[in-house]
């Protein structure tokens, strides 16, 4: 009987003793697997993150290509623009604006201080005329005038704004005799305020701009 108490009270004890070394175990589970819920999240973000990842790089390979394509073209219509006659004729062509100009000096166009056009000039205006009507019908053409900074002493004209105006429109309408339709045409006067140069014979000018667009 006393052994039988003792086998009891043996099973009892070794029963505590396992059930109470089992309760640190019991934790280290739990903390392993909250660990690997979170490592399960973060692996998800990361695959989230990844495909985001991979449509911004296939978006941008796309806008990349377009673009690409964009300047393939533009350079290929630059190349295969043909040099306009006007160019030819002396006059430089702005892409960016869509714009030839030719530059005319006012010491060839017209004598000191006058509005009246030489005769020696009128062959190269035909030429410009001609070229005008035949390659850019229809487009706006721009007769601008400009002066150097020498103010008007002798000549009778109240400034360099009239001065570089009447000239404009001397060559305006010389144009507009040659077949250029009026409703194409714009003479303007620009005085003294835009110079090319130091030089002030460079800066007497008129500008014949035509707008290819």
């Amino acid at each position: 009987m006393q052994r039988k108490k003792l086998v009891m009270v043996a099973g009892m004890v070794a029963a505590i003793v396992v059930l109470g070394g089992c309760q640190p175990w019991q934790k280290k589970y739990e903390a392993c697997n909250a660990e690997l819920e979170n490592l399960q999240a973060l692996f998800d973000g990361a695959q989230d993150s990844s495909r985001q990842c991979e449509d911004d790089r296939a978006r941008l390979a796309q806008q990349i290509q377009s673009l690409q394509q964009d300047l393939a073209a533009a350079r290929t219509q630059a190349t295969s623009r043909q040099e306009s006659g006007l160019e030819k004729e002396g006059g430089v062509y702005d892409a960016a604006k869509g714009t030839i100009t030719v530059t005319l000096a006012n010491d060839v166009l017209f004598d000191s201080g006058k509005v009246t056009l030489k005769s020696q000039p009128k062959s190269k205006l035909n030429r410009i005329s001609e070229i005008v009507k035949r390659e850019h019908a229809g487009k706006e053409v721009w007769v601008v005038g400009h002066t150097d900074t020498d103010p008007i002493k002798k000549s009778g004209w109240k400034d360099n704004w009239q001065l570089s105006t009447e000239r404009a429109l001397a060559v305006t309408r010389y144009l507009l005799s040659q077949g250029i339709a009026a409703k194409h045409l714009v003479a303007a006067g620009r005085s003294e305020y835009h110079p090319v140069s130091r030089d002030k014979a460079q800066n007497r000018r008129v500008e014949i701009v035509v707008h290819t667009r």
